[in-house]
């Protein structure tokens, strides 16, 4: 079954620490290892270049790519290179290699596909990596909370920095344009996958984006691949404030209800009521796996050998 588990096709989705933690572990267990990355980033050196340059934004793709880097010196070198973020007060000032080496390929070629994969030689990395959405996108999230002389009152909300950070408590996300298209690559990924994972990542601005893009939802509901969602360390974030772990499947169902998983995966500190939490994963159609995952040094952190083995433990 180990043997079997390396050579499935397995696809990961999500954006920022949340997929590269999933990458990072499954690149120990799995062969073929396709990410497909959120693109509505619009901060940093990704907010800059996107502006700049009308591209899709860089950042995660390249943290996906250098997550899924060889262990050879050649792969861990040049990842260290894409990941170096220049300083000074000049205009490469923030900026991470990587995302101008993404670009300057983008601009060479007409497809950014054809740049990332050249990105992946270049690391010799243990996969591909794929944008979810064939344009850059814009987030919208309607928030309560924010106007103090009506606490119960929707304001829309721009950005996904702008989310992240939010200090009113999101109710429903958007996506402009609401129709994006998704990039064929990766519904093909999709479609032809053994084992799909989704999350763990910023829920609202890195997991629950791709159930915006009407393609890529399609294909992951009718996915016959064997479904795993990755629920957080940290159940309290500026955009889940006051979330359960109950809280986040509740949001998703809301988001996709016919999308089904077969196993929700959670660290056992993420649990305060267990039957709800059971229950709430039936809705998904899926089993909950309970499985220490966080780093003993770092809370917050994945710990990559653990997450590995639970993933090889459902995988298989």
């Amino acid at each position: 079954m180990v043997d079997a588990l390396r050579s499935a096709r397995v696809v990961a989705l999500g954006g920022g620490h949340g997929l590269a933690a999933s990458l990072s572990a499954l690149r120990l267990v799995c062969e073929q290892v396709t990410a497909i990355v959120t693109v509505a980033d619009n901060g940093g050196s990704s907010g800059r270049l996107r502006d700049d340059y009308d591209v899709l934004p860089p950042g995660d793709l390249r943290m996906a790519l250098t997550a899924l880097c060889d262990d050879s010196e050649w792969g861990q070198t040049w990842g260290d290179v894409l990941q170096h973020r220049f300083t000074g007060d000049g205009d490469l000032s923030g900026h991470a290699l990587g995302n101008l080496l993404i670009v300057a390929l983008w601009q060479l070629h007409d497809d950014p596909v054809t740049g990332l994969d050249l990105v992946g030689r270049l690391l010799s990395a243990r996969g591909r990596v794929l944008p979810m959405a064939a344009v850059p996108l814009e987030l919208l999230a309607e928030v309560t909370g924010l106007d103090q002389a009506d606490p119960a009152a929707s304001t829309t909300v721009r950005g996904q920095v702008a989310v992240a950070r939010t200090q009113g408590l999101v109710q429903s996300i958007s996506l402009v344009p609401d129709d994006p298209p998704a990039r064929p690559e990766s519904v093909a990924a999709v479609d032809e996958a053994d084992h799909i994972i989704l999350g763990p990542g910023s829920w609202y601005t890195s997991v629950l984006t791709h159930l915006l893009v009407p393609e890529l939802r399609e294909a992951l509901t009718r996915a016959r691949a064997h479904k795993v969602l990755t629920l957080n360390l940290q159940m309290h974030t500026a955009e889940t404030r006051g979330f359960s772990a109950t809280r986040h499947i509740e949001t998703l169902h809301a988001l996709a209800p016919e999308l089904r998983f077969d196993t929700v995966l959670t660290d056992p500190t993420t649990i305060d009521d267990r039957d709800r939490l059971v229950e709430a994963c039936g809705t998904l159609g899926a089993d909950l796996a309970v499985a220490p995952l966080a780093r003993l040094d770092r809370a917050g952190e994945h710990d990559t050998l653990r997450l590995a083995a639970a993933y090889r433990d459902i995988l298989s």
